[in-house]
């Protein structure tokens, strides 16, 4: 598989350097007192979210991640160094799962964010920390402490504003080629798409939102079945999805409304949210089909799916009617959005400017 969205790593934090028992030798001090320093620290293992970063593949072959052990203390009251922090880059989307217990531990959902993944261990303390003046040659150290270590299963969603749905052969990859930047291999027979596709689509100067194409689903995909279930997890992060729907297949005995109810009812039993979404009908292949037959289908569809959200016919192959849908799309994902700080000062009338 070409798009790497799950990796199994363990990490392990420094442990912290041991504590030194030791007393001061000087020429002319009959009685030196204690001066083992403390241990220092394990480094840190802390976790960064990346942008530039887009699959989890470089963690498939980098499967063991440890930061460097704290120094041990030593003696003339000399403490020993920090072990150095390690830095781990992960895609934006990241999910970060304890192996062990299935407990989620982190998301990394903003750009540039970073978390202490494991803790180092703490320094153990050297006998001078245990000088008192009831106590004036301790002998007493003590060991670093462990680092965290951890067994974990990295999981990546696509972060994408549009999914589409669809079953094998829907016209899918053909739509995301004809509106997007992406170049997905396309042809006449099922399962072509092995691995999701992300495409930018351009609205216009700085007015863009993200498609993401994931393999056809079938009947039976929240199961298991077919290729589409593997990336049915990836809708999930989306803000709308297109149901796109072949309304001209191959094969005459093929229902389009049935279909269509199969891959709601997989929505259905895979995740109550992801089917809740807002979703969109995309009637493809219209080219193919004369004025009648398209009001026949669309009413076919609305009446079989009781459909309530917006319907688009297009053709991707043509790049019929694609334009407006996208710029729908767009105004539906811009309207989505919590306007930013200049919008809301600029609502403002200056009239009422203090």
């Amino acid at each position: 598989m070409k798009f790497v969205d799950e990796a199994y790593i363990d990490v392990a934090a420094g442990d912290g350097g041991n504590g030194c028992a030791s007393f001061r030798h000087e020429k002319y001090k009959e009685y030196g007192g204690p001066d083992g320093g403390d241990g220092g620290r394990g480094g840190h293992i802390y976790v960064v979210a990346d942008t530039n970063l887009n699959t989890l593949v470089d963690y498939r072959y980098a499967r063991r991640h440890e930061a460097k052990r704290g120094q041990h203390g030593m003696g003339s009251d000399m403490f020993g160094a920090a072990g150095d922090d390690l830095v781990l880059r992960m895609p934006v989307g990241t999910i970060i799962i304890n192996a062990d217990t299935d407990e989620v531990m982190m998301e990394l959902l903003t750009p540039g964010e970073q978390v202490i993944l494991a803790k180092g261990g703490d320094g153990g303390f050297g006998n001078m920390h245990y000088k008192s003046s009831t106590n004036r040659a301790p002998r007493q150290k003590t060991m670093g402490r462990e680092g965290d270590r951890f067994s974990l299963k990295l999981e990546l969603k696509v972060l994408a504003d549009v999914g589409l749905l669809g079953m094998p052969n829907a016209g899918k990859s053909t739509f995301i080629t004809a509106v997007s930047n992406a170049r997905p291999k396309v042809a006449d027979y099922p399962f072509t798409t092995l691995h999701p596709n992300l495409g930018v689509v351009r609205v216009g100067p700085e007015q863009s939102f993200v498609v993401a194409d994931i393999p056809g689903l079938i009947e039976g995909a929240s199961e298991g079945a077919g290729l589409g279930h593997q990336f049915l997890r990836h809708l999930q992060r989306t803000g709308l999805l297109l149901h796109i729907v072949d309304v001209a297949p191959f094969d005459d005995s093929i229902d389009p409304v049935a279909q269509a109810k199969a891959i709601i009812e997989e929505l259905r039993k895979y995740d109550d949210e992801l089917h809740g979404k807002p979703r969109w009908l995309v009637l493809n292949k219209i080219d193919v089909l004369d004025e009648e037959q398209r009001k026949d289908i669309r009413k076919r569809m609305i009446k079989g799916l009781k459909w309530k959200d917006p319907v688009y016919e297009i053709s991707a192959l043509a790049r019929e009617g694609c334009e407006t849908l996208i710029r729908d799309i767009y105004q539906y994902l811009h309207a989505q959005k919590p306007p930013t700080e200049e919008e809301v000062l600029a609502s403002f009338d200056p009239r009422f400017d203090r």
